[in-house]
């Protein structure tokens, strides 16, 4: 079986991850650009201000990708390169930036494929209560129809925000993200809705203004199994998903929240403000979304958590892999013997990806899936000056076996985003972590040299995985 000439074969990568020149042409400071440069908060104190310099570099880079024959680029738009204080002046400059990356890409046929939220909150809206104000909604929504306005056009494939989880949880009970807030559970959640909501009112813009092309929004995906057969490991599974996937998902595909959670949160104290208009808004919205995304690392195996531990916060653990307990205390994470793990400790199990399409499937209908991000965070080893990811080329192809299962069950799948199509700053660990089929050499000003990966992933696209 060959995967249909309508299946998108792309990579991935993200505005702060790979763009650098954090204050040229008129760009406004984010978050990001501020939080990275606090003692502590990255591996050897790394940021984004050059990153891999794709600002400059964007023309080679994307000839790179036309070599490799990636059929889409899925990149994110930097808010501060559009509205350097997220609402109030335009900068001319920012959109003549991605109006050339657009171009780029359709010179060499490559889809471009647009996230307008990669977690870079302007600093300004940030430092004024960021999600949890309403400013924040109502200027991404200016954002968001201004780069609808410019780049609509010839951009046919829209994600809202990428991982509202992570950004949120990541920065209101971890503290490992902006804004560096631990255990505050009421605006956790809090912020989970706001951003639902937000989404939303941009999917009904979207379609109210004519704009043409698909619209929807990507979250992580990792789904809880048992990792054995107790009565309480399943209760536990089914908590994890309620709260790490049913949460994020219920809001944008049917318009309302799992009662579980609802009646958890009052439980707890931690129940959002959820008026009667953001009800109706979110049901109105529901039906017009086009896709999902799923960015898919590793499943969880839960057991419930019985003991009085608590998670560990550090650097590390907040981008960890098994082993933890969650972050409200119910379940733990647990490696499970014979199962294969990466180097951070994350399970590689293309079968639980397929598992889990398929509970998208049971739950929600057969809504077009894309796998936005998918892919092995490793220190690749140079060879001779040859970069040997073999371990990188062995996860992808296990996945996209699964995935071509998927299709071949009648899972609604249209499209595979390796993460990433260029090695890039990891956020909080640095360079320390590699997940390009692309390497950059920071020793030798930044340049640039394809892995083996990278021919592999050029015979797959050719052949459209027939030989998988």
């Amino acid at each position: 079986m060959k995967f249909s000439k309508d299946f998108l074969f792309g990579a991935a990568s993200a505005s702060y991850q790979v763009e650098g020149a954090w204050n040229e042409d008129g760009k406004g400071v984010s978050n990001w650009d501020v939080f990275s440069k606090i003692d502590g908060k990255t591996y050897q104190e790394t940021n984004g201000d050059v990153a891999v310099d794709h600002y400059h570099r964007y023309k080679e880079d994307i000839a790179l990708m036309a070599e490799m024959g990636l059929e889409s680029y899925r990149f994110s738009i930097s808010w501060t390169r559009i509205y350097p204080n997220g609402d109030g002046e335009l900068n001319q400059k920012g959109l003549d930036f991605y109006n050339n990356v657009i171009n780029e890409c359709l010179k060499y046929n490559i889809i471009p494929f647009v996230t307008l939220y990669h977690w870079d909150l302007p600093q300004e809206l940030e430092i004024n209560g960021g999600w949890t104000n309403e400013r924040t909604l109502k200027a991404f929504q200016q954002y968001a129809d201004t780069c609808f306005k410019a780049f609509g056009d010839r951009v046919k494939h829209w994600i809202t925000f990428n991982e509202t989880v992570i950004f949120s949880r990541h920065g209101y009970i971890f503290g490992a993200h902006p804004p560096g807030i631990l255990n505050d559970f009421k605006n956790y959640y809090q912020v989970l809705h706001n951003v639902f909501l937000t989404h939303a009112k941009v999917v009904l813009n979207f379609k109210d203004s004519g704009y043409q092309g698909d619209i929807g929004i990507t979250h992580v995906f990792s789904p809880a199994f048992p990792a054995d057969d107790k009565e309480s490991s399943k209760k536990a599974a089914e908590h994890a998903n309620m709260f790490d996937t049913f949460l994020y998902y219920d809001p944008i595909l049917k318009g309302t929240y799992p009662e579980y959670v609802l009646n958890q949160l009052k439980e707890k104290g931690y129940a959002f403000e959820l008026s009667q208009e953001d009800q109706e808004i979110l049901l109105k919205a529901a039906p017009l979304n086009d896709f999902i995304g799923i960015n898919y690392y590793q499943p969880m195996r839960v057991i419930a958590n019985d003991s009085n531990t608590s998670r560990e916060i550090t650097r590390e653990s907040s981008t960890g892999g098994a082993g933890a307990v969650s972050y409200d205390g119910v379940y733990q994470t647990v490696k499970v013997p014979d199962h294969s793990y990466t180097k951070w400790g994350w399970e590689i199990s293309p079968e639980a990806l397929l598992d889990g399409m398929h509970l998208l499937k049971n739950e929600y209908g057969n809504i077009p899936i894309y796998i936005t991000e998918n892919g092995l965070g490793d220190e690749d080893p140079i060879v001779e000056g040859e970069i040997k990811d073999a371990a990188r080329i062995d996860y992808i192809e296990k996945h996209l076996k699964f995935v071509k299962k998927g299709i071949s069950e009648g899972l609604n799948i249209k499209g595979y985003f390796a993460w990433s199509v260029i090695d890039l700053l990891s956020w909080l660990n640095g360079y320390k972590k590699q997940y390009g089929f692309i390497y950059v050499d920071h020793k030798d000003h930044l340049n640039r040299k394809k892995k083996d990966s990278f021919y592999w992933y050029q015979e797959v696209i050719a052949t459209r995985g027939e030989n998988l």
